[in-house]
């Protein structure tokens, strides 16, 4: 079956957030399917996909939902897509079986959305600067992790979301009251963070959204200070209890303010860097200015974008028909990849046929 017959696969968790694009894709009278990350199966012998290629919309924080076996799920799922997704000529000059497919978002964006530890070594192979941290795989290391660093500070999953895993702690006292009443949950991985608090500059911080590597628009988002259980990335007023439905991108559905905002030059080019280095195809990166220093600080990466509510309103355009225009472009890219795959096994056939 040639690409142009195949629909695009969109892999996702969350039954609402991309809504709008279902809608812009039927507007356009492009095919898709719908694939169930949270419920789904392949077969890792194929040698093809039923899709001329997936966009990759999983959540870190499906776990919220009752769907937390698709996070692990999904990076198998795409290191397969990939696999057979490499055309050219595979062992003993024979033409690899598979037509190249496409994954928007692939194996490299997906291990550093789902890993903050992840995202914080990326920052700091790129001398990005960030929130100072400590890396913990046990609860015992954290009151020796916060030793290290200055308080308030908070304790962040590995693995989160909506705000959700994410506690302040403003004595070292009080820290110690949590640890030794197994207050404290290191989420799924059993990974987390520990990381000096920041008080952002301004009382927000700026989310800024990708699309192809490069810049789409941003935002600042303004907190109210009514939460404690957030992180430096994820000030605005979320619930204490986050709900397994909240995203910072629906700010302005939730009576959260934002406002469009346009970066210094030198930021922009560093998110761009980020993005690069991280392969991510469409997302966020979130950064703030420290209250105490000025100091830039970048502390999250963001595979999984939902575009802001009331875009056209907020930043002046549509980001999901933007979006589609780019999967648009990377459709016909397939094609054409195709095409190449069909001439080189035609050519292969003549050349070595009995």
């Amino acid at each position: 079956m040639s690409h142009q017959q195949k629909p695009i696969g969109i892999y996702y968790e969350h039954p609402d957030w991309f809504k709008p694009l279902f809608a812009e894709l039927d507007r356009r009278g492009i095919s898709y399917e719908r694939i169930d990350a949270a419920h789904h199966q392949y077969d890792p012998s194929a040698t093809e996909s039923p899709y001329s290629l997936v966009v990759n919309r999983m959540s870190s924080s499906a776990y919220l939902r009752g769907n937390g076996q698709g996070i692990f799920h999904t990076v198998g799922y795409l290191t397969h897509l990939e696999r057979i997704g490499r055309s050219g000529i595979g062992p003993a000059n024979r033409p690899d079986h598979g037509a190249p497919v496409r994954v928007i978002n692939g194996t490299v964006a997906t291990s550093i959305e789902t890993n903050k530890a992840r995202q914080l070594s990326l920052l700091a192979g790129l001398g990005l600067t960030f929130p100072k941290s400590r890396v913990v795989n046990h609860v015992s290391q954290i009151p020796v992790a916060a030793a290290q660093l200055r308080f308030p500070l908070v304790v962040k999953v590995n693995i989160g979301g909506a705000g959700a895993g994410i506690v302040r702690f403003d004595t070292p006292e009080g820290l110690q009251a949590a640890v030794d009443a197994g207050q404290i949950d290191l989420g799924i991985d059993q990974t987390a963070l520990v990381q000096e608090f920041v008080q952002p500059r301004g009382g927000h911080i700026v989310r800024v959204e990708t699309l192809n590597g490069k810049f789409l628009y941003a935002m600042k988002v303004f907190t109210t200070g009514e939460s404690f259980n957030l992180c430096p990335a994820e000030i605005c007023a979320i619930p204490e209890q986050p709900s397994a439905d909240f995203c910072l991108t629906e700010a302005p559905s939730k009576g959260i303010q934002v406002e469009a905002y346009t970066p210094p030059a030198n930021i922009v080019a560093d998110v761009e860097r980020i993005v690069k280095a991280a392969q991510i195809d469409v997302g966020g990166v979130e950064y703030l200015i420290s209250d105490e220093t000025g100091e830039v600080l970048f502390y999250d990466i963001n595979a999984l974008s939902n575009f802001v509510a009331n875009a056209v309103n907020v930043v002046g355009f549509d980001p999901y028909a933007r979006f589609v225009d780019y999967l648009e472009t990377q459709l016909r890219h397939v094609q054409r990849e195709d095409q190449r795959h069909t001439d080189t096994i035609t050519t292969f056939k003549h050349t070595y046929a009995p």
